[in-house]
């Protein structure tokens, strides 16, 4: 069987190829890559040379990978992650913490009075200014995803049911009660629909309380939105809808459903953990722990 040994050329041309392919075509590569059509073409024609395989096509109808170049992106895209942590982990070993910390958390998140993340950034900043994190706001299924494939380090969501693929560390409670606005609030016999978004306290909130359901909503600010029209209700964090309602006539649905949600830091637990994570975790598992006692 013949071998093939990459050189620096090679992974050049294979991070390149990478980014065509996240971007979508050549033409959406050039900015990111600060390169001409034609000097990101030759290269990914160069990988395709040197696998002896047609990764992708381009033309009039648009750009696609192929299936070997859909299997070409995922293996070449965990091996340039894999070298780019040869470098973190030796300056670990030498006690110099380096490197991307990957970070996805649930919106709104910050305004929880009992978040502490930022400062936990900013400790991790003075005991490890090597570290560079990398933060991302997505959906409660979308950090799942993103968990699995590794494209985060640590999720800061709710806990909900817990699943073993995951290691839960608890950071503060928050709660979640219907919303309408103020008008109809004082109407307690007029049932509203319920905004809709994925989420299971919304899917609970359908299946056990007698809501029909509303329109779709992407996120926390488009149900806001929604339910300050006095056309429908929405599930919403205490934190949040406190911030809506100063500007905005909203309330409290009278006798609410309420549930309670721990957010907290996950990592995926079969995914070796490097100590730039575990050091985060610590710190943020610090802060948190101080607030609550404070509180107390």
């Amino acid at each position: 069987m013949n071998r093939l040994d990459f050189t620096e050329r090679d992974l050049r041309a294979l991070r390149i190829f990478c980014t065509v392919a996240e971007a979508g075509g050549f033409a959406a590569a050039e900015q990111r890559l600060n390169m001409s059509k034609a000097s990101i073409s030759r290269h990914v024609r160069e990988v395709e040379e040197r696998l002896g395989v047609r990764l992708c096509e381009r033309g009039p109808a648009g750009f696609k990978l192929s299936t070997a170049g859909v299997v070409a992106v995922e293996l070449a895209s965990r091996a340039i992650k894999s070298l780019e942590l040869i470098r973190s982990e030796i300056d670990a070993v030498r006690g110099v913490l380096s490197g991307t910390l990957s970070i996805g958390m649930v919106e709104q998140v910050i305004t929880h009075e009992d978040c502490r993340i930022p400062e936990a950034l900013a400790e991790l900043r003075r005991r490890a200014p090597g570290v560079k994190p990398e933060l991302t706001v997505m959906t409660f299924a979308q950090l799942s995803e993103a968990l699995r494939e590794r494209r985060v380090e640590v999720a800061i969501r709710g806990t909900y049911g817990k699943e073993r693929l995951f290691d839960y560390r608890n950071l503060f409670t928050e709660k979640h009660r219907v919303y309408v606005s103020k008008e109809a609030a004082h109407a307690p016999d007029r049932r509203l629909p319920l905004v809709y978004r994925p989420h299971p306290f919304v899917e609970q909130t359908l299946a056990e309380h007698g809501f029909v359901r509303g329109p779709d909503a992407g996120g926390l600010e488009a149900i806001g939105v929604l339910v300050a029209t006095g056309n429908y209700a929405g599930l919403l964090p205490e934190h949040y809808a406190a911030l809506v309602a100063r500007r905005h006539s909203l309330a409290e649905l009278p006798k609410s459903p309420v549930f309670s949600n721990m957010i907290s830091a996950i990592t995926e637990a079969s995914r070796p953990m490097t100590i730039r994570v575990e050091l985060f975790l610590d710190i943020l598992e610090e802060l948190h722990h101080d607030s609550s006692v404070a509180q107390d």
